[in-house]
């Protein structure tokens, strides 16, 4: 007899760094892996990156296979295939304010020396703005390149300060996250707000795997949250091993 699924726990899981390397394809392994947890606990996906990014990594059928699906962290959500719920940046922060922002930003980009500079360096999606120094439209060999330099050289991190300090006050949170780029969302717009949604649902304990759990990093907010069990990893491998003591030992 197989054990019944337990239908009070959810697991959530961070993309990039948890399910997947860095922008990968999730390997046939750790697909089949989560369709077997799927027989045990609810699973969901929470993703800072747009839906398009997300089925690229984890498949077009995605929103079929997963009990959730949270794209922009939770700002674009589905829940057994149907999308529940939808926000909107420009409506909440105003064009003002947006374009204050993208001007500034542009302008601080243009006096940034790299390596390289391809396209793509402020994305535009439904709950936040994405910006990359280098463009996102750089090769993965481009892309680990300037990952190693903003290592030692804290180039995302000194702009995020910069713009900190410039927008002050003015209800906006920034968060790095993944090798390239930083989000940049109204306050509480961060990856708990996905939290907001499955509260209706009365899970009685929820665990969240991510990557990025430092402050500063994207999923700090949530994996710190009173709500959830944090479970901190270093790559897919390591979220199977604790999923595995978790959930079939």
């Amino acid at each position: 007899m197989s054990e019944p699924v337990d239908t009070s726990t959810l697991c959530l899981f961070d993309v990039d760094g948890t399910l997947t390397a860095a922008r990968q394809v999730v390997t046939p392994d750790m697909d089949e892996f989560l369709q077997k947890l799927k027989t045990r606990v609810r699973v969901g996906v929470v993703g800072g990156s747009d839906l398009v990014k997300i089925k690229e990594q984890l498949g077009n059928d995605v929103i079929q296979k997963m009990d959730y699906v949270f794209a922009e962290n939770g700002l674009v959500a589905y829940k057994n295939g149907q999308l529940v719920s939808i926000q909107s940046i420009q409506a909440h922060l105003g064009e003002e304010l947006l374009q204050d922002f993208i001007n500034f930003c542009l302008n601080y980009l243009a006096k940034i020396k790299l390596p390289r500079k391809r396209g793509t360096f402020i994305e535009f999606r439904n709950g936040m703005l994405n910006v990359s120094p280098i463009g996102r439209s750089c090769s993965l060999e481009e892309r680990n390149e300037f990952y190693q330099l903003d290592q030692k050289e804290k180039i995302r991190e000194k702009f995020v300060s910069v713009l900190k300090e410039e927008f002050k006050g003015r209800g906006l949170t920034f968060s790095i996250g993944g090798q390239i780029s930083f989000d940049v969302f109204p306050d509480g717009w961060d990856k708990r707000y996905c939290l907001n949604i499955v509260e209706k649902d009365k899970y009685s304990t929820i665990h969240f795997f991510g990557d990025k759990t430092k402050p500063g990093g994207n999923d700090y907010e949530i994996y710190t949250d009173p709500r959830t069990i944090g479970h901190e990893v270093s790559s897919p491998q390591d979220t199977r091993r604790i999923c595995d003591e978790l959930f079939f030992s």
